[in-house]
């Protein structure tokens, strides 16, 4: 009898053990997990049933949320008076019930949901009270008059903007069209918000593509011009008043393909134009010739230096630019103009306009300013400006500076000139599919004696101009409504 008691007791104590240790396990190690299933609507319903946090730009809310009389107890919305949703889309994203979270609502979660560790006492404030805690408000570092500027001249073609500070890397605009309307899928209606997510995935001019920073990467055509120039300057085998083989046609090696100029004839100087006057000119027989003289080596190193194929978060997730290898003397020559394989962001090539506009010192891009109590405005983070890199040195920054305002004064980019301002660009008209229209480029920063804005900005297959199109006449506009905008202040 008592043998039989122990082991009753015994196998009561196992049991016990074991009951308490899967409740323990349950607590305390997958806690975290099973509050991130997406299954788990105990925890759907207590995010959305947060006060959420507000994006803002400028002091204006572009995201915010209202209370609400249903199981949810807030709603999310976007833009405000003044503020388009559609501008702001491809930053903001959305925050559904059936879609979750995408773009900022989704890279600043833990601040817009009140979750991240640095609202600590704020969480602990809650806790005593009994409240859910309120989010955090994400301050960006957008300047809406950029933003409009980008918005109101892409218009209804399809591309994208960006206006970067060289000095600081904050992002002043990033504009991606065709825009898109968060608002319908932050809606409460679960078959209303479905079937607005699934509208916007299958649109034809794919909207929900970023594509200031991702999406199908573009061949960014002459404006690659400016890299090669850079790789050309930074070997020490170049200046600016060098001279290159700058022929009407040039006969590639290996092939019977050619390569000719945009306009009749040879380039300036006879034929022979110096690496200055090829930039102004955009001559492309000159540019080919001299990236086959430079290697591939040279020029993916230099591309490698400006960001080409390295990871980017800001904090939404840039797609890497790519310049390609094991590339043939043809092969090297299309893409010295930014042809063949080569294919950028907006973003990236911002970026590398930015890092010549502040001396060889290329920022990293932020998108987020600060991070503010969202009933106080009390700063809790504050991004601070930080070097990505240095490309190139200050001296080939300098040069390529003086050959880029080259461009404006006598070249192609004269369409940017401002009044009393220095200007400094570049203009692409980039080939990228048989039968299409090319795409239209223009890169500058102005002023370019005090830099105050970098842009970037693309138009894809010609914009409203088609097989009409140049870099020059379709973005160059856009590019110089976005630079007034800084320097007219």
């Amino acid at each position: 009898m008592k043998k039989s008691l122990t082991h009753i007791g015994v196998v009561g104590f196992v049991m016990f053990a074991l009951l308490f240790a899967s409740t323990s396990w349950v607590q305390f190690v997958t806690a975290d997990s099973l509050n991130a299933n997406p299954l788990n609507t105990r925890q759907i319903l207590d995010q959305l049933s947060r006060d959420r946090g507000p994006i803002l730009v400028d002091g204006t809310p572009i995201a915010y949320s209202v209370p609400v009389d249903d199981k949810y107890k807030y709603q999310r919305k976007y833009g405000s008076d003044g503020l388009d949703p559609r501008a702001y889309a491809s930053m903001t994203g959305y925050y559904s019930i059936v879609s979750g979270a995408s773009g900022m609502e989704r890279a600043a979660g833990e601040y817009l949901s009140g979750e991240s560790d640095a609202l600590f006492y704020d969480k602990v404030g809650s806790f005593f009270t009994g409240e859910q805690p309120r989010g955090a408000a994400v301050e960006l570092t957008v300047d809406p008059k950029v933003q409009e500027a980008a918005w109101k001249g892409l218009g209804n073609q399809n591309g994208a903007a960006v206006a970067l500070d060289p000095k600081t890397g904050k992002i002043l605009a990033m504009a991606s069209t065709p825009g898109w309307n968060p608002n319908p899928i932050a809606s409460h209606d679960s078959k209303e918000a479905r079937a607005a997510f699934e509208k916007l995935d299958n649109a034809p001019d794919n909207p929900a593509y970023n594509r200031a920073i991702g999406g199908n990467l573009y061949p960014p055509g002459s404006t690659f011009k400016v890299l090669v120039a850079a790789a050309a300057l930074e070997s020490g085998n170049y200046t600016p008043d060098s001279r290159l083989n700058g022929p009407a046609t040039l006969d590639l090696p290996q092939t019977t393909a050619t390569i000719s100029n945009s306009h009749a004839g040879a380039c300036r100087g006879g034929g022979k134009p110096t690496l200055a006057q090829s930039l102004a000119e955009s001559c492309n027989t000159s540019f080919a010739s001299l990236g086959m003289d430079l290697g591939e080596e040279a020029i993916a190193e230099q591309a490698k230096k400006f960001g080409f194929g390295q990871d980017l978060t800001i904090p939404l997730t840039v797609t890497p630019s790519t310049f390609p290898s094991g590339l043939n003397p043809p092969q090297l020559a299309q893409s010295s103009l930014g042809q063949y394989e080569v294919r950028s962001t907006p973003m990236q090539m911002a970026m590398m306009t930015a890092g010549i506009a502040n001396g060889g010192s290329m920022m990293k891009p932020e998108l987020v300013n600060r991070v503010l109590n969202a009933d106080t405005l009390e700063p809790i983070t504050e991004t601070r400006p930080k070097e990505l890199s240095r490309p190139v040195s200050g001296q080939t920054a300098e040069q390529l500076n003086t050959m880029m305002q080259g461009v404006v004064t006598d070249g192609t980019a004269s369409v940017a000139k401002i009044p009393g301002v220095k200007v400094a660009a570049k203009t692409g008209t980039a080939q990228h599919q048989k039968g299409a229209a090319p795409h239209a480029w223009f890169i500058s920063f102005a002023p370019a004696d005090d830099p105050k804005i970098a842009v970037a900005v693309v138009v894809e297959n010609g914009g409203n101009a088609g097989n009409e199109a140049y870099g020059a006449t379709v973005a160059g506009p856009i590019a110089k409504d976005m630079m007034e905008a800084v320097v007219d202040k």
